[in-house]
């Protein structure tokens, strides 16, 4: 009889079928703001992906100021960006370790001052049919932003900061930029990354909302031992968590329960396609025939143009 009333209690404590409806809109994230797709198919840590990228259907290169003017007025509740430190103390905003994939210049980012990076052209290596043309070449000179310009250019916005090393001290560098903002306009920053960095961002900044592999797999773990009570643990609190389609339905109370759980405690929920190992998206009306019905959390797309206005048909009664 125990077992038989534990039973019960787990099942109605998490199932979503007694839980008011979510009506809010998913919050869409826009993946290095609208840039240009690849395939996933054989991508490893080092595939050039400017090398195999499909036929252009849009004008935009990812992490410039034009691609999240345009992922924005798409219709993005946030823009994921990439930054790396520059020689004279700055971040640029760059998704590579190196300029080599994608640019006309060859080395790390930090090689370079920002002046220099600006004269640097971003679209060089772009092809979609193995070398013969190159429709970006000539046209991304000047567009590597500082992260600083990008925040100046939206300041109302919200963003999600990706620092990509491990290294601690850009945590620190960044603490350091990010301490001049308002308090308000941190509230509309995320960051995540390495857990060294992130640990020591957070240190140094203790009110943003950051995330790395560390705190999501702690929080995860804990969630499962005690998310069937309704228990949110305080590893969970204040922090964005990234779900893989592939796991997301191993969550107690998953998807309404979970999201109302982690909106209580001020935490973002998103949802990446597939196992969430290479930042696949939700991008194409196709894919959103995955997300559960009515489905209100937060979406990773690298197809902004594609999904917001997928999204709104939907809604169309």
């Amino acid at each position: 009889m125990f077992f038989v009333i534990l039973f019960v209690f787990i099942y109605v404590n998490n199932t979503s079928l007694f839980t008011k409806e979510r009506t809010a809109k998913p919050l869409l994230l826009a993946h290095r703001g609208l840039g240009q797709t690849f395939p996933m198919e054989g991508i490893e840590s080092d595939t050039c992906t400017a090398s195999r990228i499909y036929e252009p259907e849009h004008p935009y290169l990812e992490n410039t100021i034009p691609s999240m003017k345009a992922a924005f007025e798409a219709g993005a509740d946030i823009v994921e960006l990439d930054i790396k430190p520059t020689k004279d103390g700055q971040f640029a905003v760059f998704h590579d370790w190196t300029l080599d994939c994608r640019t006309n210049a060859k080395g790390m980012v930090q090689d370079y001052t920002m002046d220099e990076l600006k004269n640097i052209d971003i679209g060089y290596a772009y092809t979609a049919d193995q070398g013969k043309t190159h429709p970006f070449r000539g046209k991304g000179i000047g567009l590597m932003p500082s992260l600083e310009e990008v925040l100046s250019s939206f300041p109302d916005n919200s963003f999600l900061i990706h620092i990509k090393s491990s290294d601690p001290g850009e945590g620190v560098q960044l603490a350091e930029v990010l301490s001049s903002l308002p308090k308000e306009r941190l509230t509309r920053l995320t960051v995540y990354g390495g857990d060294e960095p992130i640990g020591m961002l957070k240190e140094k900044l203790p009110s943003i909302r950051v995330m790395s592999k560390a705190s999501l797999k702690s929080c995860l773990v804990s969630y499962m031992g005690a998310g069937w009570t309704g228990y949110v643990p305080s590893v969970c609190r204040n922090t964005q968590l990234h779900i893989p389609e592939k796991f997301a339905r191993l969550l107690w109370g998953w998807p309404d329960k979970f999201l109302n759980r982690m909106d209580a405690v001020d935490t973002r929920v998103i949802m990446v396609a597939g196992d969430g190992d290479w930042s696949e998206g939700f991008d194409s009306a196709q894919d959103l025939e995955r997300l559960p019905d009515h489905y209100s959390g937060g979406i990773w797309t690298n197809r902004i143009d594609v999904i917001a206005p997928a999204l709104k048909i939907e809604k169309i009664p």
